[in-house]
């Protein structure tokens, strides 16, 4: 029973996961669709001015760009279904081989400041919920409340100017050090660059953790079962071990796990103003650039991301609350 119950549960999870991703997809090349950029102008870049107009019409005629938008539509999917994503108009590049380049810096990027959020926001929302009134739940709170309502790209230009340029702690910008060969590069270099846009996104992320902890970890100490375990003799940090913590951690790991679209969103902010070479800026200069096949390949790509990590967060249900069968939700 409980195989047939998983076999149902994934084919779910899967006949959704392709219907989200097919509007996203149509969405997307919509939205590109009514784009004023002139591809082959993108294309070109400066060396417009040198090219005929008879060569422009043999580009955009390998590309298929003068063919109606639909069938465009039908052709790109007919090859994505294939396994094929096509070849990046910007980058003269296949997609996935831009999409694997781009990848792994933006991986570590949303992985350490992901992290970071998640277990400081816990941890804080959780002293904050413990000290309901006192100074320190005041002040975390006030300090969640600033960074809820700040935008990612402002905190970062902010640590830009304090750490960087007042205090010339962390590089300006960029994923390693400029002029440096790529085989050069230390894991220290690209620590150096790394810490700063983490920094960012995980300040603005680990907002609504402590929020949402803080609430959770009132709500559970204030309950009749605490009142019980008081009763009996249990208090302090006994007390928040074997019964807050338990209550509070299962809702803090729903709200982290349903950022990972947040943190991919943010990913791109904080990759433009640091110009950290991941997928976010790749994605901005495709979409600014009108290059099609890039663009899509990117949202496919993401939404695939967005879905593994809340199936990732199912699976955390079963391991944190043995209550929870596969298949159940939060």
């Amino acid at each position: 029973m409980q195989i047939s119950q998983l076999i149902k549960t994934i084919m779910l999870r899967m006949i959704k996961f392709f219907s989200i991703l097919i509007m996203v997809i149509v969405l997307s090349f919509t939205l590109v669709s009514f784009s004023p950029v002139d591809p082959i102008q993108s294309y070109l870049g400066a060396e417009m001015m040198v090219v005929s107009e008879t060569q422009k019409e043999q580009i955009a005629e390998y590309y298929g760009l003068h063919e109606p938008k639909l069938k465009q539509f039908f052709k790109w999917f007919s090859t994505f279904v294939q396994g094929d994503f096509g070849v990046s108009l910007l980058y003269r590049q296949d997609v996935l081989t831009v999409i694997k380049e781009r990848f792994s810096p933006s991986f570590w990027l949303m992985s350490f400041s992901w992290t970071l959020s998640g277990v400081v926001g816990y941890v804080l929302g959780a002293i904050a919920g413990m000290n309901e009134g006192k100074m320190v739940d005041r002040v975390i709170k006030t300090y969640s409340f600033i960074l809820a309502s700040t935008p990612a790209f402002w905190i970062g230009i902010l640590f830009l100017i304090i750490f960087s340029v007042w205090l010339g702690l962390f590089p300006i910008g960029l994923g390693a050090p400029v002029g440096m060969l790529k085989a050069d590069v230390t894991w220290f270099d690209r620590l150096k660059h790394i810490v700063l846009p983490a920094l960012t996104l995980s300040v603005v992320g680990g907002a609504n953790i402590i929020l949402h902890t803080r609430q959770k970890m009132i709500e559970t100490l204030n309950s009749e079962f605490i009142r019980f375990a008081r009763a009996k003799g249990e208090y302090g940090f006994t007390l928040i071990w074997r019964h807050g913590f338990r209550n509070t951690l299962l809702p803090a790991v729903s709200v982290h796990f349903a950022t990972f679209g947040e943190l991919f969103g943010g990913a791109v902010l904080v990759e433009q103003v640091f110009s950290y070479p991941g997928l976010g800026q790749a994605l901005v200069q495709a979409g600014l650039h009108n290059d099609v096949p890039l663009l899509l390949g990117i949202v496919v790509f993401s939404t695939a991301f967005v879905f593994i990590g809340n199936l990732m967060a199912d699976g955390l249900y079963t391991v944190i609350d043995r209550r929870i069968k596969p298949g159940e939700t939060v």
